[in-house]
């Protein structure tokens, strides 16, 4: 974990002074015992002998002085090379760089509000992180090992198991709009789902879950929304076969990147314009050339292909299909 790393760079820098400190202290020590030099002078010959410049000695060296100087010579001039390669190491492998690099994602997620943490960056994740990136939606990863292929990767990697509390609370899990979990294990993914909510609770939580046994636990420990990518997977190629029109539509409607037609969701606010008023009313067809295929109840009841008498009502969700252009337009009509 980063925290380790962070430990344990600091005790490498804090070993690294006390070594040095301790030799010059020593050899400065010993000068003054040895030659009955004053604490710079002494400090002075310790400081050229260890730097192998080759000055003159401060004040002409008794036997014991040069005894001295001798075991500074084989002890302090190795220890300080020690200290020196370690020191460059650190820098040159990278060390010192990942450590400040760390803090300053530190200080970006901290500054980070409304956000998504999504935990596991395998295929699933992955895919996750480019559809949240294409919609310009803030999100943090977690994961224990950072794929070297995406070292140099801008987004918000966070280096540790997300099933610890710790962990979340770092990813800024109290001020995140939601989570997604797809770890490799559903085991991990319950944990992770117990733990956010437990953090949490208002926050909106889909999972991954590989058994459809698993689904109704997820539920149970606290997610919104459970996903089963091999049923999806599996009812989509059926589909595909059975009705192929139909899934090319889909894909066409709700395929990121797509500058011809979209489909997108558009909340009704308490105090909303467009609330408690009929879709004629609205106008939204014959303003901004949008159709509006379902709309989604507070209560969660779906209504397909609703009439011009329909009333939106504050807290639904208008499924709407048109242009990305309309629907930009559209969508800022709504935030007001």
């Amino acid at each position: 974990m980063k925290i380790q790393s962070h430990i344990d760079l600091r005790k490498k820098i804090i070993v690294l002074a006390c070594l040095l400190i301790f030799i010059v202290s020593m050899g400065t020590a010993g000068y003054m015992v040895t030659e009955g030099w004053g604490a710079f002078d002494s400090f002075y010959m310790v400081v050229i002998t260890l730097a192998t410049i080759g000055y003159q000695e401060v004040h002409p060296m008794s036997v014991s002085g040069r005894s001295f100087t001798i075991v500074l010579i084989i002890f302090g001039v190795g220890a300080l090379a020690y200290t020196v390669n370690t020191a460059m190491r650190i820098v040159l492998e990278g060390e010192l760089q990942e450590v400040l690099g760390r803090r300053k994602m530190e200080k970006k997620i901290k500054a980070m509000t409304d956000h998504y943490i999504i935990c596991g960056y395998g295929r699933l994740g992955q895919i996750i992180c480019r559809e949240l990136r294409s919609n310009d939606v803030p999100y943090v990863v977690i994961e224990k090992a950072r794929p070297e292929e995406d070292t140099d990767s801008a987004e918000l990697f966070l280096t540790g198991d997300a099933t610890r509390d710790e962990v979340l609370i770092e990813a800024g899990i109290g001020r995140a709009a939601g989570l997604i979990s797809v770890l490799s294990t559903d085991a991990q993914n319950l944990f992770v789902v117990l733990s956010a909510r437990g953090l949490n609770p208002t926050l909106k939580i889909v999972a991954r879950a590989g058994e459809e046994s698993t689904e109704s636990k997820l539920i149970r420990a606290g997610a919104d929304r459970v996903v089963s990518p091999y049923h999806i997977g599996g009812l989509k190629m059926a589909q595909t076969i059975l009705k192929p029109a139909v899934v090319d539509f889909l894909e066409f409607a709700t395929k990121s990147g797509n500058i011809e037609l979209q489909m997108e969701e558009l909340t009704v606010t308490q105090g909303s314009e467009f609330a408690n008023r009929t879709l004629s009313d609205l106008g939204i067809g014959r303003k901004f050339g949008v159709i509006i295929v379902a709309v989604k109840r507070s209560a969660g009841e779906m209504l397909f292909n609703p009439t011009h008498k329909s009333i939106v009502e504050p807290g639904d969700t208008l499924i709407a299909l048109g242009e990305v252009s309309k629907l930009k337009n559209l969508e800022k009509m709504f935030r007001k």
